[in-house]
């Protein structure tokens, strides 16, 4: 990984440039100033000793260990969890970005105007994720609010307990049964509703859907496709499957794959407790989002229109000769 999760550093290297030597500094008068005494070394703390150090940095255990704590959980699933394997790749890439700012500092360049800029920018996009994990940690929702949200929105986390009939038709990506005929859209829209109608006068639908159905893993269990949430299906299916009434069968429903008879056998929601977790992580990101947005419309940056044109939609100003010829 290198230092890409730090910064995009070079593959190798570039030649540094020769710097021009620096000029000398001019002689001051040399003035007698008084020997300090020695201070004695601040002893380390042995319940949290210096773990990491490159030239004049360095960081303690617990120091290192909070940092650690503050990185996204992907990259500390990348690494491997909190093992020490996994904190030596990350010292070792601290360690190798340092070492590239030490040597960019020694030839100068964080003066240049553009890396100062640079830097500017790369610490204000810092601050403001800081910001945001900071918002994201204050915005706790009550439980008040998350249980209102959670009656509110019951719908969303309901199941369904549905199974189906699919007749495939030409260009669907469910194969061929074996001896089948590959039937046009207007052929198999055709069998569906015979099959509908077949069902309606009381055919067994587990017995037809091991027969008939395109489906051949739900088939071989009547077309049953056990609790599924919402988002698990194509969003034809879904719809009809969280709004057709318990039993119905329904009209044939087209998908990508074929058309489907649909029978809802239940439909149950989620219990509280088992997605409160997943509502307060969706306050709390609500919450931090208008956060942010506050902040950046209370901001109100000042802009030269001379220098970067009127703002999208702004009626452009009249100068002021014209103005005042037109009296």
């Amino acid at each position: 990984m290198g230092a890409a999760l730090w910064a995009q550093a070079p593959a190798a290297a570039p030649k540094p440039a020769a710097a021009k030597p620096a000029a000398p500094p001019k002689p001051v008068a040399a003035k007698a100033a008084p020997v300090a005494a020695a201070q004695p070394a601040k002893p380390a703390d042995p319940a949290d000793p210096v773990v990491f150090s490159v030239g004049s940095k360095s960081l303690t255990r617990s120091q290192f260990e909070e940092f650690y704590k503050s990185l996204p959980a992907n990259v500390k699933a990348e690494l491997g969890g909190d093992t020490p394997e996994a904190r030596r790749k990350i010292a070792q890439q601290i360690a190798e970005v340092m070492s590239y700012g030490e040597e960019a500092r020694r030839l100068q360049l964080d003066q240049k105007t553009s890396a100062k800029m640079q830097l500017f920018l790369q610490e204000q996009n810092a601050l403001a994720a800081v910001l945001y994990n900071h918002l994201l940690e204050v915005n706790k929702p009550s439980e008040e609010a998350i249980k209102a949200w959670y009656e509110s929105h019951k719908g969303e986390y309901e199941n369904a307990k549905a199974r189906h009939i699919l007749v495939r038709f030409q260009g669907s990506q469910v194969p061929l049964r074996k001896d089948q005929k590959d039937l046009t859209d207007a052929e198999a829209l055709e069998k569906t509703k015979q099959l509908r109608e077949r069902l309606v006068k009381g055919e067994d639908f587990a017995t037809l859907a091991k027969a008939e159905s395109d489906d051949v893993g739900s088939g071989a269990q009547g077309g049953d496709l056990g609790s599924f949430a919402r988002g698990r299906m194509v969003p034809v299916f879904e719809q009809a499957a969280f709004t057709l009434p318990i039993n119905e069968i329904s009209q044939p429903v087209k998908s990508q794959f074929g058309y489907h008879l649909i029978q809802v056998q239940e439909r149950t929601a989620q219990p509280y407790e088992g997605v409160k977790a997943e509502i307060e992580k969706r306050l709390r990101t609500e919450g931090a989002r208008k956060a942010m947005e506050s902040v950046r419309a209370n901001a109100k940056p000042a802009l030269d229109t001379a220098y970067f044109g009127p703002a999208p939609g702004a009626t452009p100003a009249i100068p002021q000769a014209a103005a005042a010829a037109a009296k």
